[in-house]
């Protein structure tokens, strides 16, 4: 009796051993279905194959958003985050005040040093993108996800960059958004907090097609503008160049282009 009852634990361990390597084989087919599984999970692709490279070493998750904090120039170097052609939504939100960010642990610019100082508290992870979840609108609202930007650039040809990113989110189902501002130590500073102001801003977008990815970058000075988009692509290279960063560390030879 005693050996029937063992082979039969032998037996039901076998098969469970079985269904959670099968049920782990499932997570990584779904996670290849696009960019990001599940952000929060720490073996998602998100975490692996498309994150930059961080020069500070503080990166903060956030649920539809990761960041890198840079402390000394008050702001984020980068802002990450997948952009789903569901996600395009009117969600009517009312709009929350700025706050800072809990989980920096040096602690993100108090919006007060925005006050006066003639310049948008410009997002970086637009809010606009990020409408089809009232808590997920809320979360772009924190001050480590915003820069000091001149009005009319970002009412103007930042806004129509954004418009055109929710675009090819529509075109290819699902996109990786890469921003943030360049920044310097000769930058002007505004508020007590000396918060840097970018010279100029980047973005990068990259769309994937079973294993093909395909990219377009645009550096654009923080100011007005009426010249079209295409006038500001840039090779990835000069951005890292610029930065410091390696923008997608585990993709290697990709190549950006106006053919986006």
């Amino acid at each position: 009796m005693k050996n029937y009852i063992v082979l039969g634990l032998i037996g039901f361990l076998f098969v469970s051993c079985k269904k959670e390597i099968k049920d782990k084989d499932e997570v990584i087919q779904n996670q290849e279905t696009s960019f990001v599984s599940d952000q929060n999970s720490s073996d998602s692709l998100y975490n692996f194959t498309y994150l930059p490279t961080s020069t500070t070493k503080q990166i903060v998750k956030h649920k539809y958003y990761t960041l890198s904090y840079n402390e000394k120039f008050e702001q984020a170097e980068w802002v990450a985050y997948e952009l789903k052609k569901e996600y395009l939504k009117n969600g009517n939100y009312k709009r929350p005040y700025f706050i800072e960010d809990p989980s920096v642990t040096t602690g993100s610019a108090d919006w007060r040093n925005y006050k006066k100082s003639g310049y948008d508290k410009g997002h970086l992870c637009p809010a606009g993108d990020m409408e089809f979840n009232e808590n997920a609108y809320n979360d772009t609202f924190y001050t480590s996800n915003i820069s000091p930007q001149d009005h009319d650039f970002n009412s103007g040809i930042w806004n129509r960059l954004e418009q055109k990113t929710r675009y090819w989110a529509g075109k290819y189902n699902d996109i990786y958004v890469v921003t943030g501002g360049i920044l310097k130590d000769s930058d002007k500073k505004i508020g007590t907090e000396k918060v840097s102001v970018p010279k100029y801003f980047y973005k990068i977008i990259l769309a994937k097609k079973g294993n093909e990815h395909k990219a377009i970058a645009f550096l654009i000075p923080n100011k007005d503008s009426d010249k079209s988009l295409y006038d500001f692509v840039v090779p990835i290279e000069t951005l890292e160049k610029m930065t410091g960063i390696d923008f997608f560390p585990n993709l290697k030879n990709l190549k950006s282009t106006k053919d986006f």
